[in-house]
């Protein structure tokens, strides 16, 4: 019955449309009135679930994203691309997909890479021939690198989610090979598409032209090396890199780049904390919800009821994965992780599944999510930068569906693609 009210009032706000934070923090309030705990524990938890030195590295890295992103990077990003696959048929979708990546590398956010790579993309591809839903989804789809490779904000909330027991350095770099994986299948399928859909092909971009764009864009990706050269040589924490990167990005677009105006600065950092405030919101209610979760057993017996459908690890991460895909088409990601990690966590360390490969699979399914209707956060973005209806983008991202389902399969099934890197290299 405790599992009832706190679960139910849970939903029950959702369905009438109170924000996910509010919703969290409400039921939370419910269930402690329920089981009768002073409310000064919810506060507690609160207060705890925020006053932690890893979280500084998300507004860190919102705020580095951000300038790169407004600063020009990411036209330069696309130039950059363009040397190395633009000449080929359909080469200009192989530019978005590898410009995200890049892209996702430096800021970590999908969303901001859809928006950046998608307004300079998507119009380009539309005059070289390439159809308008084709190309946004093409931007949408190739911006999820951006949720696994690092620095990913979402691997920072899984591992506050854990309780701080799994290493933000060690996510970080178990997110590389699928992040790469996911942009070869996605480069793969253009190239099918664009020799069937018979796409044009680019010009050969001169040498002297390619060694001026290769020279300005390497200011920018001299962050992802910065980040991850530091924290795997132990210079800096992966916290703290989020800092340097931002030194970084300031210096690079403010007086290498010089495509960005001081004045308008202020209202850069005034977006940010926005965003900030609204996730630090979330992660201290979702704290307290973790908090009530943890008094009332619910993992534990979430576990039991897992281990009563199976003892075969293989189909219990099966049943998982359909959850969560479900779930992710129902509410936004940086709630479903805070939400689901403390309850699916010891059900697959019961199994013998690595946490960090878990977060991996948790980070792939739920990307999937932002793809979805009807709150599928990527599908507005793109459908926004786009000009193209929700219906017509959700029909051109079938094939790209089918992508993302056979690297979320991969992942799942081989731990290997998560865990080589970091057991190599931590």
């Amino acid at each position: 019955m405790d599992a009832l009210v706190l679960l139910g009032s849970f939903a029950v706000l959702m369905m009438l449309g109170v924000p996910v934070a509010y919703a969290l923090g409400a039921s939370a309030l419910i269930g402690a009135w329920w089981i009768d705990i002073p409310l000064d524990a919810l506060m507690i938890a609160i207060a705890g679930g925020v006053n932690k030195f890893s979280l500084l590295a998300i507004p860190f890295f919102v705020l580095a994203g951000a300038i790169m992103a407004e600063g020009g990077m990411s036209r330069r990003l696309v130039a950059f691309a363009g040397v190395f696959v633009g000449f080929i048929r359909g080469g200009l979708s192989l530019v978005n997909i590898l410009a995200s990546t890049f892209f996702g590398a430096i800021s970590g956010s999908s969303v901001a890479d859809t928006a950046s790579i998608g307004s300079v993309l998507i119009p380009e591809m539309e005059k070289k021939g390439y159809p308008r839903d084709f190309s946004t989804a093409v931007t949408v789809s190739g911006s999820v690198q951006a949720i696994l490779i690092p620095p990913s904000h979402n691997a920072v909330l899984y591992s506050l989610a854990a309780g701080g027991s799994i290493s933000i350095s060690a996510l970080f770099i178990a997110g590389v090979l699928p992040g790469l994986l996911l942009g070869l299948t996605l480069v793969m399928l253009c190239l099918y598409t664009a020799k069937k859909r018979n796409f044009p092909k680019g010009e050969v971009i001169p040498f002297k032209q390619a060694v001026k764009i290769c020279v300005e864009a390497l200011w920018g990706l001299m962050t992802m090396v910065i980040i991850l050269g530091g924290i795997l040589s132990g210079v800096f924490t992966a916290t703290e890199s989020a800092a340097i990167a931002v030194v970084w990005a300031f210096f690079v677009t403010m007086f290498i780049y010089r495509d960005y105006k001081w004045k308008d600065l202020p209202k850069l950092v005034h977006r940010t904390v926005k965003t900030v405030t609204i996730v630090m919101i979330l992660i201290g209610f979702a704290a307290a919800f973790g908090y009530m979760l943890t008094l009332m057993q619910i993992p534990l017996k979430i576990t039991e009821l897992f281990s009563s459908l199976s003892d075969n690890k293989y189909v219990i991460l099966l049943c998982m994965n359909v959850m969560m895909l479900v779930l992710g088409t129902m509410m936004d990601m940086a709630p479903l992780i805070l939400i689901l990690t403390p309850i699916l966590l010891p059900v697959v360390k019961s199994l013998g599944v690595d946490p960090v490969h878990f977060g991996m699979i948790m980070m792939v399914n739920l990307s999937i999510g932002l793809l979805t209707p009807p709150v599928g956060a990527l599908l507005f973005v793109g459908s926004a930068v786009g000009k193209v209806t929700i219906e017509v983008l959700v029909k051109a991202l079938m094939p790209f569906f089918g992508v993302l389902l056979f690297v979320l399969a991969v992942v799942t099934y081989v731990p290997a693609v998560s865990l080589w890197l970091p057991r190599l290299l931590l």
